[in-house]
């Protein structure tokens, strides 16, 4: 599968910077260096961090000792960057003295990657997020009949790419996934003294996408104070297992102001993640798969075509809504998702009276495409 990232990466090569690609475990940034460099004729050196000789090697090297590591080669790969202790630092050296190499770093992590990263490498670097495959990506590997007829799949297993390539085993991969992999960086670089709260907390949310989450009623479940929550749920985000919307308020009294809702970057995830991979007609829940899939790959889209939005969900204390909103270029783009193709909800006149220049879009199976950013 080609991903969106690829001509990205590769027009920003011997610029004199970094390029480093975050993401989470499984997303597919190994095989897409290893596609890229494939077609280059350049010296390449390829540095795999989850190796304890490398992180050896690698931590707290002096120029003299970078320069014997990396040779002749052209283009240096360090990969599970996030393994190498200070490696901000070392990063730097090779960028500052090593000029005429092409420094390609992944960390399946922003966690560690990106704070040891930010601050020594500000402006030297381009900085890349890989998420599982897009629908766009699958559209255009597999053709637009193929994919739609995928969207169930894709609904209830999600799209990792072994999870993807995968028919028979997708479900036992998608468990083990689901099974810690993922954040295990959060154990392995952060003291949590009760890491059990961490898989509650994870099905307490998994089984409120689509819906406003407290953390007070969080903790209250999970057996943790408000802070707890918060901080987990940051961990949580840097390791890209979720994210969350903020509510949008600007003219009316009784819009929420503070509350915020939380998505999985997967759907397949989310539902590993409460022992539910059933098919649709089995479930309860297909309105919030389908919201939980519609945002999550929206974030995709805007970030591969590099759109900068706001991004925001509206609800009253009166309980009118919108499900998805967006700011881009000071208009506000209202989206409404419902799986039920018979159902065309109107814009609520409270917030089409308050915002009048809004654009209002009702998201269904028939129309999905657009909006996702699948063009013919």
């Amino acid at each position: 599968v080609n991903r969106e990232l690829e001509p990205m990466i590769t027009s920003r090569f011997f610029r004199g910077k970094a390029i480093i690609i975050i993401g989470p475990r499984q997303s597919g940034k190994t095989t897409l260096l290893k596609k890229i460099t494939a077609t280059r004729n350049e010296a390449i050196l390829w540095l795999d961090a989850d190796e304890p000789f490398t992180r050896t090697q690698l931590t707290n090297a002096n120029i003299a000792d970078l320069k014997q590591i990396i040779g002749k080669a052209r283009i240096l790969v360090i990969d599970e960057a996030q393994q190498i202790p200070n490696i901000g630092i070392t990063l730097k050296l090779i960028t500052d003295h090593l000029k005429d190499v092409q420094l390609l770093v992944t960390g399946s992590s922003a966690l560690e990657l990106a704070q040891g990263i930010n601050e020594p490498l500000t402006g030297r670097k381009y900085e890349f997020h890989l998420y599982p495959l897009s629908y766009n990506e699958l559209a255009k590997h597999n053709g637009w009949f193929e994919e739609k007829k995928q969207l169930e799949k894709r609904l209830i297993l999600g799209s990792y790419p072994e999870v993807v390539s995968s028919n028979e085993s997708a479900k036992e991969i998608l468990t083990l996934l689901a099974g810690s992999y993922l954040y295990k960086d959060i154990f392995k670089y952060k003291d949590l003294r009760r890491p059990e709260i961490l898989e509650s907390l994870l099905q307490a949310i998994a089984l409120q996408i689509g819906s406003e989450v407290s953390y007070f009623e969080l903790g209250q479940i999970v057996g943790a104070d408000p802070e707890t929550i918060q901080r987990y749920l940051d961990l949580l985000e840097k390791t890209f297992v979720i994210f969350r919307l903020r509510s949008f308020s600007r003219n009316i009294r009784n819009e929420l102001k503070k509350s915020r809702k939380i998505y999985f970057y997967d759907n397949g995830i989310r539902n590993a993640l409460i022992n539910n991979l059933n098919p649709l007609e089995l479930r309860n829940d297909k309105g919030a798969l389908w919201e939980n899939y519609l945002i999550s790959e929206r974030l995709k889209f805007l970030h591969y075509e590099g759109i900068s939005a706001n991004r925001y969900f509206w609800r009253t204390h009166q309980q009118q809504e919108i499900d998805y909103i967006e700011e881009r270029e000071g208009k506000l783009f209202a989206f409404e998702f419902k799986l039920n193709t018979t159902k065309t909800p109107k814009i609520p006149m409270i917030f089409k009276n308050a915002y009048p220049d809004n654009i209002f879009e009702v998201i269904n199976p028939e129309n999905y495409e657009p909006f996702l950013g699948y063009a013919e």
